[in-house]
């Protein structure tokens, strides 16, 4: 559906003086039809290219998720870049055997059911688990100007930092540790690495630092690691992971020496890092000061506002997420029409059209205007949690609009992609997910990722 930027553009730096241009457009979109397979529980280290089963089985999808909300899970056949793109140029993945090549890699779509303001509503907490978004669009169908409120929240998102050739081992430091790992939720992600040919690095909000590198540097490093799961039968990567907050993690304490040494004289590795802090209410030191004596770069994120006339949109039923033959559509056809949207693809479906066959599923109907908010940059969830709740209470006041969208996408280089999750490039790199919001807070949340990566929780 939607697409990643294509290689060598970064999202990141479009908004930078001297940073590389913003994301391209995809190069298309194909229709697909999802099916609905039965739950089974599969050991996570038997993943295989024909996606995870987690599917609703026979469960009534029309009832209210009281643990746990009703999801379907799509299994989705795309070519090329049809699913989400970002591969352009991109030579195959480590591991990658050469009759793979011709085949098309799976793309796997999780839709859930909720209410925003049911006590366990699970929506923030699947936010706050996609640690790293390059890109924030939210489309408001029946809305030509937008309110304050919502102004003042886009505004507010924040600053964030690129420091250039900063070593690793500056992030295990100890002060570093005291001032931003355990004051607050510091993100720190490795820029214009490519996640299936370079070493990699990145510090989630837990504490825990992810270094994926490959064979050579983890040889060298000597720490302990275990093998990518989509190194290929041939291990070529490796990955480590350092707990920064461990007990046993203390300036004095062995584990920590030994990892400074490897990080600082055995290997020295340095890479340009995009890092974010967020803190409420703490005082202390700023990421802009600490890191004063490093080339560090303060960056906003790129903000694009824009109105769309006459725009077909689907028909939906907030208690029906599989939709009714001339009643309602599918969330599936939700999801591919607004990839369609954001991505600008014609809907007119014109004889002399050779780009795009596609059209609105139905039924549908035409809406006079509808205002599209694209955010670009290193955005943190903290973040991503206001704006969601901003936009649920868009419907405090009585409104034109059925519903309306968020969508959130992922790095695509990036070694994590939920939770702690494993993310590999493959073909396309992508991971994302999905808000619509219905008048009654209602919500349908669609979670899409690739070949490399789990089925998202």
């Amino acid at each position: 559906m939607h697409t990643q930027p294509l290689r060598g553009r970064c999202p990141i730096c479009s908004g930078a003086a001297h940073g590389p241009q913003g994301p391209t457009a995809p190069s298309g979109h194909r229709r697909w039809a999802g099916h609905r397979r039965q739950r089974r529980q599969r050991p996570r280290n038997h993943h295989s290219g024909s996606g995870c089963a987690a599917g609703a089985g026979g469960r009534d999808l029309t009832a209210r998720p009281l643990p746990g909300p009703p999801r379907r899970v799509w299994q989705l056949p795309a070519g090329g870049r049809g699913g989400g793109g970002g591969g352009g140029g991109r030579r195959a993945g480590s591991g990658m055997l050469p009759a793979q090549l011709g085949r098309a890699p799976r793309h796997l779509l999780v839709s859930e059911r909720g209410h925003a303001r049911h006590p366990r509503s699970r929506h923030a907490a699947h936010v706050r688990d996609h640690a790293y978004s390059c890109r924030v669009s939210f489309l408001i169908p029946e809305c030509g100007v937008l309110p304050e409120v919502l102004k003042s929240t886009i505004a507010d998102i924040g600053e964030y930092y690129l420091v250039r050739n900063l070593p690793i081992h500056e992030l295990v430091a100890h002060e570093f540790i005291d001032a931003f790992v355990k004051k607050g939720s510091c993100y720190a992600l490795t820029y214009k690495t490519k996640i299936d040919q370079d070493n990699t690095a990145a510090l989630l909000p837990n504490g825990k630092l992810i270094l994926s590198v490959d064979k050579d540097t983890y040889e060298e490093l000597g720490l302990q690691g275990r093998p990518s799961r989509y190194s290929g039968k041939k291990v070529m990567r490796y990955i480590i992971t350092v707990d920064l907050t461990d007990a046993g993690f203390h300036p004095e304490s062995k584990k920590h020496n030994r990892v400074l040494w490897a990080l600082k004289e055995k290997k020295p590795l340095e890479f340009d890092f995009l890092l974010a802090w967020y803190s409420t209410g703490a005082e202390g030191s700023t990421l802009m000061s600490y890191f004063s004596k490093n080339q560090i770069q303060a960056l906003k994120p790129k903000i694009t506002f824009s109105t769309l006339r006459d725009l077909q949109c689907p028909v939906l039923q907030s208690n029906d997420l599989q939709g009714k033959p001339e009643e309602s559509c599918s969330t599936e056809e939700l999801f591919e029409w607004l990839g369609a949207v954001l991505n600008q693809v014609s809907l007119d479906n014109k004889s002399s059209s050779f780009l795009s066959t596609y059209c609105c599923p139905e039924p549908n109907t035409v809406v006079e205007k509808a205002f599209l908010c694209t955010i670009t940059g290193f955005i943190i969830p903290e973040k991503i949690i206001q704006l969601l709740e901003q936009l649920c209470c868009y419907f405090g006041e009585p409104k034109l609009a059925h519903w309306l969208t968020l969508t959130v996408h992922g790095f695509a280089d990036s070694p994590v992609s939920w939770r702690e999750s494993e993310h590999g490039f493959h073909k396309g790199g992508e991971n994302l997910y999905n808000f619509v919001i219905f008048r009654n807070l209602d919500y349908w949340l669609h979670m899409a990722v690739g070949a490399h990566d789990d089925c998202p929780p």
